[in-house]
């Protein structure tokens, strides 16, 4: 059990509910749960799918993970992956209608899509990025249109996520942190857009939030400028996906839910807790 929870990465599936949350809140939605277990499991099938497309050159790279350690046989991980994209579907439909299921259904194009042929590509990052937008997406129904800041401030934010996950292996280079840093102001500009509407208590909140998103993902990735060495770059990988949820929170806190972006906001030390303890990348 331990190897499939280290194949589908599921400490980090913490930071995935907060996109729907987010998307709902800012198409003025209440949060589907529905909709967010979809999300979870579409990221799951992506992980397993990643190791299994990357499982040769895991080999050599990354010894240590479930399918070149011999803990999960490939093509487990493949009928993992399938059964997740199936369940992905199924859950988003019943949850969101024919609407639903198209946006999962694009989503799912796009994950299979980044881990069978764009991961290598100079594409890789931006369909990366275009997987989490849809993922925000998915949350806010009919009402996309208002959503589409607070998607794209995601969808930034993953961008820099995967220009640094490339660097795991060889090491980080100036540009590579300088990208990463680029991509979260980004994020965060988008995010503070997506919080205009709102009244003086809400844009509070949200700016609170996105403030507390700066200070967890900026020195993280300036240091990798000195200390640019593979480990120091999985570990801001770690730290920079789990600091999506304070994003993420502040679309729902600045769309005047507050509650629920607290109850967001209690994932983020689990998430920390476990991604200690489990492979988070």
């Amino acid at each position: 059990m331990r190897a499939v929870l280290e194949l589908v990465r599921a400490p980090a599936a913490l930071s995935v509910p907060g996109d729907t949350m987010a998307g709902a809140a800012a198409a003025g939605r209440c949060p589907n749960p529905g909709l967010a277990l979809a999300s979870v499991l579409m990221y799951w099938s992506g992980m397993a799918l990643n190791d299994w497309a990357d499982r040769e050159a895991d080999a050599i790279e990354r010894p240590e993970r479930p399918i070149p350690s011999g803990r999960v046989r490939p093509g487990a991980a493949l009928g993992i992956a399938t059964a997740l994209t199936g369940a992905g579907l199924v859950a988003a439909a019943v949850a969101g209608g024919r609407r639903g299921l198209t946006v999962a259904g694009l989503l799912a194009g796009a994950v299979w899509a980044y881990d069978l042929g764009l991961k290598r590509t100079a594409a890789g990052p931006a369909s990366m990025a275009a997987c989490r937008v849809l993922d925000v997406l998915l949350g806010a129904g009919a009402q996309g249109r208002g959503a589409v800041p607070m998607a794209l401030a995601v969808g930034a934010h993953t961008y820099g996520i995967s220009i640094l996950g490339r660097a795991e292996v060889t090491g980080a280079t100036p540009g590579t942190a300088g990208r990463a840093l680029a991509a979260t102001t980004a994020a965060a500009g988008l995010a503070v857009a997506s919080s205009l509407r709102s009244g003086p208590a809400a844009r509070m909140s949200a700016g609170v939030l996105i403030a507390g998103y700066l200070a967890s993902t900026l020195p993280v990735q300036a240091g990798l400028r000195a200390h640019p060495d593979p480990e120091n770059v999985r570990q801001a990988v770690r730290l920079s996906i789990l600091s999506l949820i304070p994003l993420q929170a502040a679309a729902v806190a600045g769309n005047g839910r507050f509650a629920a972006a607290g109850a967001l906001l209690c994932s983020l030390p689990v998430g920390r807790w476990l991604s200690s303890r489990l492979a988070t990348s």
